[in-house]
């Protein structure tokens, strides 16, 4: 059965041809004239008239399209609610249409349902009646009925107007109400549920997506190396190389070399007596101490050790022949020397390594993170039991090692080299324990040579003693005895307690705090000038002229000068010194410091005060290290020196002049550290060594000078521990020896001048 149409019906004012409510039915005056014996041929005209309509609404034309889309059941639910479609709304001009059947329906809207044929014949139509306009019947009360009973009303009709009335509800614009059937139970939406569903499973594989991105990107490190701790070698070092020590002129004074070292496996020996009895004479190491390396044994961390040193900075001969025992566990692998090609040149400046290529001691300790550099390690995966060997393609980290910076030194190594060989010939004439020399540039407190006796072969350092080894210039802590005069004299002629030439009457002695002190030339009271008494070393004087000056400012040149504290050259463990503060002094101390006792200095600085006196009157540091050079070649210069004025540069000159007459004057101390067709200035001195606080037995005797003395290049001090001698004896042929190759080495020609003819005891 198809559906009824929902489109609205097409009733228009005008009465359709062939209609129950033609003219026929009418009167005059339009309103209707028929009875109850009109009824047959009504309805037979309506019949006849009707609009084929399908009884579903529809014509006969639209009934041949039937709507396939429409819901099949459709149109038996309308037949079980009446036939209706539901309400059509009507514009006011539209007429309202009733039923032709008796007891029949309702229109469209619901508002005018037919009452089927009155007693009168006329139809009761609601349309009829309001355009009547009084709503009245033409057979008067009693004609709204259809043979005296009331029309059946279907649902959803509008009720019959009351009887004797003739309105419609129409008439009476009561609302029609249309009869609702009730609604069946909302039933759960499929649609929001299949949303619901929907989101919560895209949010379950969202998290899921995320989660395994985190592990595959964020994590994978942590998963990639799940267990392989337990595959890893022990990590195995790859030495960096380390630093050259350089001298001034860029000739290697320390270096490395390629060279082998030799490590064990112990999990691998099968016979470690054997492995140790082999290996003892080619790496020359006690069997005993080989084999506690080659048994089994467990690392601090509970595993088993897979690789233990057995030696380090083997030649690569050697290493070949220890290759070619094939001894099982045994390895050979790269690694790198020190070298010292001077063997003891600079030995005690140089220092040396330990196996493990760390400075211990000298440059090398001192410097040992600048030449150092840091060690690459590399660490792989290994297999397990028989398999314990490096897995192809496994694992491999491997880190590369950073070669350490070098360093030029100051050093002239063919300098050093001369001074060295001079100085252990002089030792040995002498018998002299300890002994050192110092050449300084006074220009730039550039330390050119600083050598020591006794001495050792670096290269070669564990059968020397650690007192061989010491660098004597900055570790040798002596009283300076006379040396320390030249201070004396420098303060007072900068606070003018005396002219440069100035005499004293100097007596034969003096005491102080109960000790008496005296010359070895005695003036007996006679006026004596100053460079007399620089040339004769004379106690009384310098302590006359230190009793002018006073403790304090005696003091204050003594700091002024260097005393008391490390110069900051760069060896390591260099001494302080000490100078007594004058609230520390005791009775005899206005004698014996003047004269350069109580006083703890050590030949370094000694060897600074007199390059101050050379130049000009200004302290300029010492200073071992000329520059740096990086693992790129970059280089760094080292650091300014520090320096200050000490005294003015006119009384420096007049304090060089007077000094020449130690090496000038006949019967001076100095004379054998003088030097043809050169002026010499410089003083001799005898002191004693300090040991833990106490004096040692014998003498230090000591010669400082200056050349050319009227404009000078370098300063040279020689000391020795000696059993006995002064330093005019003993210190200054050494010291003339040395200064006279320094000035051929580097050229420097005799200014041509004489020095000045010296009254020691002017008139």
């Amino acid at each position: 059965m198809a559906p009824r149409s929902n489109e609205p019906r097409r009733d228009t004012e005008v009465p359709r041809r062939g209609s129950s409510r033609s003219a026929a039915g009418r009167d005059s005056q339009g309103r209707g004239t028929t009875g109850d014996g009109d009824a047959p041929e009504r309805r037979l005209g309506g019949i006849s008239d009707a609009r084929s309509y399908t009884p579903r609404g529809r014509t006969v034309r639209d009934a041949g399209r039937p709507d396939r889309s429409a819901d099949p059941f459709r149109p038996a639910l309308q037949v079980l609610d009446g036939g209706r479609k539901g309400p059509v709304r009507r514009t006011p001009t539209q007429p309202a249409r009733g039923s032709d059947r008796a007891g029949g329906r309702d229109d469209q809207d619901g508002t005018a349902g037919r009452a089927g044929r009155d007693g009168t014949g006329r139809a009761g139509s609601g349309r009829a009646a309001g355009r009547e306009g009084a709503g009245r019947t033409a057979g008067g009360p009693e004609r709204g009925r259809t043979g005296g009973n009331r029309a059946v009303r279907g649902p959803g009709v509008a009720p019959a107007p009351r009887r004797g009335t003739g309105r419609t509800a129409t008439d009476r614009k009561q609302p029609v109400r249309p009869h609702r059937k009730p609604r069946p139970p909302k039933l759960a939406s499929p649609n929001r549920r299949l949303r619901f569903g929907s989101f919560l499973a895209l949010t379950l594989f969202a998290v899921i997506g995320i989660r395994l991105i985190v592990i595959q990107v964020v994590d994978t490190p942590a998963y990639a190396d799940g267990g392989l701790a337990g595959r890893l070698s022990n990590p195995v070092v790859i030495p960096a190389p380390r630093g050259t020590i350089y001298d001034r002129d860029g000739a290697v004074l320390a270096h490395s070399v390629e060279a082998r070292y030799v490590y064990a496996d112990p999990t691998e020996v099968t016979d470690p007596a054997a492995a140790a009895a082999a290996l003892s004479p080619l790496l020359g190491i006690p069997k005993s101490q080989l084999l506690p390396r080659l048994v089994p044994q467990k690392r601090p961390d509970g595993n088993e050790s897979q690789f233990e040193y057995l030696a380090r900075g083997v030649d690569i001969d050697t290493a070949k022949q220890i290759t070619g025992l094939n001894i099982a566990g045994i390895g050979i692998h790269r690694d790198e020397r020190r070298e010292v090609p001077g063997g003891d040149l600079g030995a005690n400046l140089i220092g040396f390594t330990g196996d493990d290529m760390h400075g211990l001691e000298g440059i090398e300790g001192r410097y040992d993170d600048v030449l150092r550099g840091v060690n690459g390690e590399r660490i792989f995966e290994i297999g397990g039991g028989d398999l314990n060997k490096a897995i192809p393609d496994g694992y491999l980290k491997e880190t590369d090692p950073q070669p350490g910076s070098s360093l030029v030194l100051t050093i002239d190594r063919d300098l050093q080299f001369e001074v060295q060989r001079i100085l252990s010939e002089a030792m040995a004439r002498v018998r002299a324990t300890t002994g050192t020399v110092v050449v300084m540039d006074i220009r730039t407190g550039e330390v050119l040579a600083q050598a020591s006796h006794p001495t050792y072969d670096a290269a070669n350092w564990k059968p020397s003693k650690p007192t061989d080894r010491e660098d004597v210039a900055t570790s040798f802590v002596v009283d300076p005895g006379s040396v320390h005069k030249p201070i004396v004299f420098g303060a007072a002629l900068e606070e003018g307690v005396i002219a440069p030439d100035g005499t004293l009457p100097v007596p034969a002695t003096i005491n102080k705090g109960g000790t008496t002190y005296r010359d070895s030339r005695n003036a007996q009271g006679a006026q004596m000038s100053l460079a007399g008494m620089m040339a004769y070393s004379s106690n009384v004087g310098t302590i006359m002229l230190a009793d002018q000056l006073g403790p304090q400012r005696l003091h204050d040149y003594q700091l002024r000068f260097g005393l008391g504290k490390p110069t900051g050259e760069g060896m390591p463990g260099e001494a302080a010194g000490r100078v007594l503060d004058p609230k520390d002094w005791n009775g005899s101390s206005p004698g014996s410091i003047p004269i350069g006792h109580s006083v703890d200095v050590t030949p370094l600085q000694m060897t600074a005060v007199y390059a101050a006196i050379a130049n000009g009157g200004t302290w300029v540091q010492p200073s071992l290290i000329r520059e740096t050079v990086g693992p790129d070649g970059t280089r760094t210069p080292a650091a300014a020196p520090e320096t200050r004025r000490v005294i003015s540069p006119e009384n420096a000159a007049a304090l060089r002049t007077v000094m020449e007459a130690v090496t000038t004057v006949p019967g001076a101390t100095g004379l054998k550290a003088a030097i043809p067709g050169y002026r010499v200035a410089g003083k001799t001195g005898t002191g004693s060594r300090v040991v833990d606080g106490r004096y040692a037995p014998g003498e230090v005797a000591s010669f400082i000078g200056m050349a050319p003395a009227d404009n000078p290049r370098y300063v040279v001090s020689v000391f020795a521990h000696t059993p006995g001698g002064g330093g005019g004896d003993i210190a200054a042929p050494t010291f003339k020896d040395i200064m006279a190759f320094t000035l051929l080495h580097y050229r420097v020609p005799p200014t041509g001048t004489e020095p000045p003819e010296f009254v020691v005891f002017p008139k």
